[in-house]
């Protein structure tokens, strides 16, 4: 195989891997794609190509953020040749077509660490998955998920390595940003790598995923070789108000990393460590990010990364390096230097809370046409263009009567049972860590003093109370380390204002809309009232971006939970917001919905979750109701979402870098469903256990999950790793529980399961394979004291 591959390289390949491009130490190799391009991405103009078939749209040019045809990833540091627009008639990319990439290996041109790629897929607002293959020189292949995401997004942006200003449309620009992702692979430390299979996945209705640029992470080192891959300034700041520089550390080598570990600290002209890192365990064919706390101001400067321990004393030299804390500006890069919080990215799982006046009408639907409630005053408006699926129309007319409008609502949201205290009590005995409040849903009802913009609000109807205030107060009080968001939709679907910006989410009959028209009462065509409404020369100007000031500074919002990203001043918004917050010490985050793909700090799927480790931050948001989030009262007791899944759906998405936010509806009156809060707090009781492998962790490099025989998944801290089974373990015929993968565990190291007080539980027998597998040996009592989840914990000696 070996030399069929080699026979099959690329000259320009082959000339560059003898001129040694296998540096001593590592770098990145890039792989020759061209003679594989089979598809258009880039155009000049409209309709000079098609990059999807759907709407036809395609990329402008990238060629200045890659000069000389080089593209160097902003967060990996992996170069790579990268095409761009490559004229009128050239390809610049491929189709994944099973095509077979060949990758000269051997001892003197060095070992691949990781392949990386650029990709995306060409469906709209979709994630695509596929599996490629890698071949190792001795014969053997390994599965790795490849998962694109979406060139083009709208309402909902992700944050791409490269993103364009614009889009093309066969009518001209579409000022929405098309994008491009970046895919990191890990390899088999103990194998070479021969060639990569990528996946069949051509299809443009399921759709097709394209490969713009391919590269190695490869290295010669050998022994306990941990290299530095890349070093990267951020504008957050530790504790001590030092900025933070992420340092990227691989251990190319074929020893593990332990004892002492390693000290990682940075030195530069005028710029100095005064927090250093430290690596405790780093086996090979891992990856570890760590945080480095320096001070001093440079720009293109060369620092000098020192990876210190009982044995070694390594030293990597990076140039270009800018150091110290920006102004955030109203540009796009500017803004795209902002970025998830440590605190953010520790605190892994969240409340949300939808409540408003649609909680007085409570009806979605039963399952499996069960729509979100609190859109129920839209879905019965729309009931004749095809999208009231749950028929709320018919619900309203004889629930209500035909004379009933949406704002009659108001009355009858009375807050009268509420207690903001016992809320967010209830969400500390669940185990989160922040929590998410609906301050304004489409409807255009405020939960808060929204001043001069808006009488819409809680202030002045239903519960005249400001609910936001009192639920922010309850928290700083009882639970004042809980962090405190705000939920807020951009748009308001009826609000007359809106309607210069009004628009459809797609270009269907039943789309999802926000046209800014008056309401008509679809029963007797009469204009519904939009009670409270304050008359505003610019809707933007006048109202949206004075209530997103508003619960940023009077409130002190520490997450912004933008909705439906369409017409927005957001980038005016975030710079001033973020500049701000330095000012007084506050880390905050803003999501992936308020407009602008770069001030995305984490990405928000909906009622769906990532199948795999994706290195920017991610939360995934659901309801404990099967298909809603406002409250439902079609869905019986044994719908909710129980505490068994809350378990399983948070481990599974901590151990691939996400967060978990979970929703209840409450009730009008302010009462939380008694099955929600009793199962909010029974997976509490096993998330408290089990804390220590869940919140402050960070997912594993080398493999995030096992899909079979069992459902096992992984996370791990600087001084543990931890193996949880989210069923229970079987005990193979040599009375030993095994791991199928090759867990950092050494000789000296204590290995327990986590949380069970039995007998023997606290330090467990164990032994590896000749494949590096994990035998644990654990009794029928321990296991059995345990449920949801059985978590290994691997203390590092």
């Amino acid at each position: 195989m070996k030399g069929s591959i080699t026979a099959r390289l690329p000259q320009t390949l082959v000339c560059l891997l003898e001129l040694s491009t296998f540096a001593l130490g590592a770098q990145s190799v890039p792989i020759e794609l061209t003679s594989y391009f089979n598809h258009k991405a880039f155009g000049t103009y409209p309709n000079e190509t098609t990059f999807e078939n759907t709407n036809n749209r395609s990329f402008p040019p990238l060629n200045h953020l890659a000069p000389g045809g080089i593209y160097t990833s902003q967060v990996t540091g992996i170069k790579y040749d990268f095409p761009s627009y490559t004229g009128p008639l050239l390809p610049d990319n491929l189709i994944c077509e099973n095509q077979t990439i060949p990758i000269l290996s051997n001892g003197t041109a060095g070992k691949p660490f990781s392949l990386n790629m650029l990709v995306a897929n060409d469906l709209r607002d979709a994630i695509v998955s596929y599996n490629l293959t890698y071949i190792y020189t001795d014969g053997t292949t390994a599965l790795s998920e490849l998962r694109a995401l979406s060139f083009f997004n709208w309402l909902t942006m992700s944050h791409g390595e490269l993103i364009s200003s614009f889009t093309w449309t066969p009518a001209g620009k579409d000022w929405n940003t098309s994008q491009i992702f970046e895919f990191t692979g890990s390899l088999d430390p103990t194998k070479t790598l021969a060639a990569v299979q990528l996946p069949m996945a051509n299809n443009a209705t399921t759709g097709r995923v394209h490969v713009f640029s391919m590269s190695l992470w490869s290295s010669e080192l050998t022994g306990a070789a941990a290299e530095v891959q890349s070093v990267r300034p951020t504008q957050k700041w530790t504790e001590a108000g030092n900025q933070i520089v992420e340092v990227t550390i691989n251990n190319v080598g074929d020893k593990c990393v332990s004892g002492t570990g390693l000290t990682v600290s940075m030195h530069g002209l005028g710029v100095n460590t005064v927090e250093t890192a430290s690596i405790k365990r780093l086996c090979p064919g891992d990856q570890k990010r760590v945080n480095i706390g320096v001070t001093g101001q440079a720009n293109g400067t060369t620092v000098a990364v020192t990876l210190a321990g009982a044995s070694t004393n390594q030293t990597f030299s990076f140039s270009g390096i800018d150091l110290g804390f920006e102004t955030f500006t109203t540009d796009y890069d500017s803004l795209g230097k902002h970025e998830s919080a440590d605190w953010f990215d520790n605190a892994k799982y969240g409340i949300f809370i939808h409540w408003g006046p649609y909680a007085v009408t409570g009806y979605g639907g039963v399952a499996p046409n069960e729509t979100y409630a609190e859109w129920f005053w839209w879905y019965s408006n729309e009931h004749f263009n095809g999208a009231d699926k749950s028929d709320c129309y018919d619900y309203r007319r004889e629930t209500f009567g035909p004379d009933w409008d949406y704002d009659d609502t108001f009355e009858y949201f009375t807050a009268s049972a509420w207690d903001p205290k016992e809320w967010v009590d209830l969400f500390a005995d669940a185990g989160a860590k922040y929590f998410v409040l609906t301050t304004k849903h489409h409807d255009g009802f405020s939960l808060f003093d929204a001043g001069a913009t808006s009488n819409r609000s809680s202030i002045n109807y239903g519960p005249q109370r400001d609910l936001v205030q009192e639920l922010f107060d309850a928290a700083a009080t009882y639970q004042p380390t809980m962090k405190r968001g705000t939920y807020f939709s951009l748009p308001e679907w009826y609000n007359p204002d809106f309607g210069p910006y009004g628009f459809k989410q797609h270009d269907t009959v039943k789309s999802t809309s926000w046209l800014g028209m008056l309401a008509t009462n679809p029963f007797t065509n009469l204009t519904e009232p939009y009670t409270g409404k304050v008359p505003t020369e610019n809707f933007i100007d006048d109202l949206q971006y004075p209530q997103m000031e508003t619960l940023a500074y009077k409130y002190g919002s520490d997450i912004m939970w933008c909705d439906a990203g369409t017409a927005n001043k957001t980038a005016e918004f975030a710079s001033e917001w973020w500049n701000w917050a330095r000012t007084q010490d506050k880390q905050v985050v803003m999501n992936s919905r308020c407009g602008i793909a770069q001030a995305s700090d984490f990405e928000t799927p909906e009622y769906s979750t990532y199948s795999s480790a994706q290195r920017h931050k991610w939360e995934s948001n659901q309801g404990m109701d099967p298909y809603s989030y406002g409250y439902n009262s079609k869905t019986p007791a044994s719908s909710y979402m129980n505490a068994s899944t809350i378990v399983y759906s948070l481990v599974d998405m901590v151990a691939k870098n996400g967060n978990f936010l979970l929703d209840i509806g409450p009730r009008a009156d302010g009462t939380i469903v008694e099955t929600e809060a009793a199962n909010l707090r029974q997976a509490g009781k096993w998330i408290h256990a089990h804390a220590e492998a869940i919140f402050n962790t960070t997912y594993w490099f080398v493999q995030t999950e096992i899909a079979s025989p069992q459902e096992v998944r992984f996370t791990q801290t600087d001084d543990a790793f931890y193996i949880v089974f989210l069923e229970v373990p079987d005990v193979a015929d040599d009375g030993h529980v095994w791991v199928n993968a090759t867990i950092p565990i050494l000789e000296g190291d204590v290995l327990s399961l986590l949380g069970v007080n039995v007998t023997g539980a606290d330090e467990l027998a164990w032994k590896t394979s000749e494949e590096g597998y994990l035998a644990i040996s654990v009794s029928d009592e321990a296991l059995a004291a345990e449920e949801y989840g059985w978590v290994f914990k691997v203390a590092y000696a």
